[in-house]
């Protein structure tokens, strides 16, 4: 079993796409991976030898900041945002989409479930009393 930055990779995968299971590693970033460690690209995970798979583990240890590391850092970073007060940071705070997106239609996403407000039921054709 291949365990690389403290994820096991799928077995019947290729090595390729499996590598792509740990976070901060991406098609490219896969490639580059592959290339520098001298490892075919479509060999399958289970094929792997050990020797293989120690030259992946080191090639990613001193090259890549992955898994936990990666994900510390973007919280910080986010974090970094939120206290400064900018912008970003408001949007991060308020759950909204940060990057200029429209709100008035599809945020559903960030904002969550609808939450129905009072009176703001069918009011066109009904007359005033």
């Amino acid at each position: 079993m291949a365990r690389i930055a403290g994820v096991d990779l799928p077995k019947g995968k290729p090595i390729k796409v499996a590598l792509q299971h740990v976070y901060g590693i991406g098609p490219t970033s896969s490639q580059r991976i592959l290339a520098a460690a001298e490892v075919p690209p479509d060999i399958r995970v289970h094929d792997l030898s050990e020797e293989q798979v120690s030259q992946l583990r080191s090639v990613v240890d001193k090259q890549y900041k992955v898994e936990g590391d990666l994900r510390r850092e973007v919280q910080f970073n986010i974090k970094r945002l939120i206290d400064t007060g900018c912008y970003r940071g408001t949007r991060h705070r308020m759950s909204l989409p940060v990057r200029g997106q429209r709100t008035r239609t599809n945020a559903r996403t960030r904002r969550g479930v609808r939450k129905t407000v009072a009176g703001r039921g069918q009011r066109r054709g009904v007359a005033k009393k």
